[in-house]
This record gives structure tokens, sequence and C-alpha cells, in this order.
């Protein structure tokens, strides 16, 4: 492989690589600093939760089909404590996992094999449309009567403050930062809850419940989230004209 000579200051944060392919890593990593971007590598799941624990990446390279944890798991808790990008990396052909994969959150994907320079280039695009992801990932929720502030996990229904419980946190929130998309119990199940849960779908259905129970049932703020009959819910927003109201 021969590389371009003129190479620039890496960035602070790193470019989070994640796959199970030990040479990939090594080849990607090279072509991003070649780039001037940081890398840093993670071999699994948890290794990735890990780093980006550790440091949060300015984006994340993720392989789906990682050995130890759901790709999609991975990604939504990334996304959910980090706000950073994400490029999915699939094997060719798998474009059900694709879809889903961009409709639950990430920027951009790539089927593999692929060229270096192409993922490269995709992530200085997705690096220059985007801004700080740590200021958007804390900047508060505003739907009509109800306000999230992830600063401060704090939830309240016209300025009253609301006590959910950790998992109703999460569900609520993941489900606010996708408007208007359906989400089946089960895919519900495997992102919110994850890897470590192996209950039925019925504990969605009982979330869902407490959740508008909390937050008053009937009011504006229970009613944002919608079931979809024979599919499963949606956080469906008010209208601009309602907002104002």
């Amino acid at each position: 492989m021969t590389l371009d000579p003129h190479a620039t200051t890496p960035r602070s944060e790193p470019i989070l690589v994640v796959d199970d392919d030990h040479t990939l890593l090594d080849v990607v990593s090279r072509y991003l600093t070649h780039a001037g971007l940081r890398a840093r590598v993670a071999a699994s799941g948890e290794a990735a939760l890990d780093a980006a624990a550790e440091q949060p990446p300015a984006l994340v390279i993720l392989d789906l089909g990682l050995p130890d944890m759901d790709g999609l798991a991975v990604m939504h808790h990334i996304r959910d404590r980090h706000g950073v990008p994400v490029i999915v990396l699939t094997a060719r052909g798998q474009e059900s996992e694709r879809i889903l994969g961009l409709r639950l959150g990430a920027d951009d994907y790539v089927a593999k094999p692929f060229n270096p320079h192409e993922l490269v280039a995709r992530v200085e695009g997705i690096l220059r449309r985007t801004g700080p992801a740590q200021e958007r990932q804390h900047e508060p929720l505003d739907f009509g009567e109800l306000r999230i502030d992830p600063q401060t996990r704090r939830v309240s229904v016209r300025g009253q403050e609301v006590r959910l419980t950790t998992r109703e946190y999460e569900l609520l929130v993941f489900l606010a930062r996708h408007p208007g998309q359906v989400f089946s119990r089960e895919q519900l199940l495997d992102i919110v809850w994850q890897y470590s849960f192996y209950g039925g779908t019925t504990t969605v259905t009982v979330h869902i419940r407490r959740v508008r129970a909390k937050l008053g049932d009937t009011t504006g703020a229970a009613r944002l989230i919608e079931t979809v009959r024979g599919v499963g819910y949606r956080f469906q927003p008010p209208a601009a004209s309602d907002l104002s109201r």
C-alpha cells in the first residue's frame, strides 16, 4: 500500500474502529492516520463500549457482526451516551441489516469488501457536516408539554418533574430521538435492554404503559407515544403550530 507523504496533524478525538477482523482494523487505522485522523480500535462490542466510555470518539466505524454483542445494541449505547456519528459496516448482500441500521440512527453504511479511500472520504464528509457531537447530545428535547434534559437526565411535564426508572428513561429518550419512526417490541427489547436481558417482549409493553402513566396518561405528553397496531410504537411529536400554542 502506497501512502501519500503529506500527512496532517491528527484530531484530538479518535475515530473508533470496531471489528473483530484484526487485519481490517490495521488497514483502516493506517488510512485514517494518513488522513490526519487519530484512530482507536476495538475487536469486540465490550471493548468498544469501554473505549468510548474512556474517551468519547469523534465518530465510530462499527461492524454489525460482532462476536460478543449485537452490533445495533452497541450503536445505540454509544449514540445514546456520546451522541457521535456512526458508520456501520455490513457484509455485502445484507440489505435488511443495513436498512435497519440506518433507521436506528446510523449516519452511513459501507458494505464489505470496501475501498479504504472511500471509507475515509465518508468519515471526512460526516465530520464536516456534524458539529461538536457532545454539545448536541446534551441539548434539551422539547415537545410541547414534555421536556427531556439529557444533561441532568430529568423529564418534566408542564414544568413538573416526572421520576422515571433508568430503563423507562432510556426507552423514552430512544423513542424521542427517533421521531416518526416505528419500532417493534423486539427491536426495542434488543436496543434498549441490549444483550444482557433475556425476557420476553411483554416487558416493553409494560414499560411503555408505565411511561405513559407517569407522563399523565391523557396529557399531550403521554399521547406522544403512539401504538402502531400490529407493529409496535412510534414517538410522534406535535406539529410546530401546536408547540407555539
